[in-house]
């Protein structure tokens, strides 16, 4: 083995044992962060069934007043169905009522042209002559 073969060797285990440190490192690092997450997250564990019966209670009381909200909206359907057939129904009488008043309009028309003449008395179509 020569010289420069030897050193290019230790070169190598040199770099592999700096690479195995930063690796140490990062790997140290990870598990500090994991760490810290696992106590936060054991936190929110801790934390969670204290929160659980409030939003329980909220939620319910959202549905109470969604359920109130449907019978609402419901009953408005039912009022606007009724008022929509009331207003059909006033619409009928009111073309009915219309339709008679053109009926009783032409029947008394006043008679024009030969029907008047026809109705004055005979003296007064003369030309003053009896």
């Amino acid at each position: 083995m020569t010289q420069s073969i030897e050193w290019w060797s230790i070169g190598v285990g040199i770099m592999t044992l700096l690479f195995g440190i930063g690796v140490l490192v990062v790997c140290l690092s990870a598990a500090g962060l994991l760490a810290r997450i696992g106590k936060t997250l054991d936190e929110v564990d801790r934390q969670i069934p204290a929160l659980s019966t409030p939003i329980a209670a909220t939620l319910a009381h959202v549905g109470g007043i969604a359920d109130t909200a449907d019978t609402t909206i419901a009953r408005l359907g039912l009022a606007i169905g009724q008022l929509e057939y009331v207003a059909a129904a006033a619409t009928r009488t009111s073309n009915s009522i219309g339709a008679t008043l053109a009926n009783l309009a032409a029947n008394f028309k006043k008679p024009k042209g030969d029907a008047i003449a026809a109705s004055e008395p005979v003296a007064s179509r003369s030309n003053g002559i009896l």
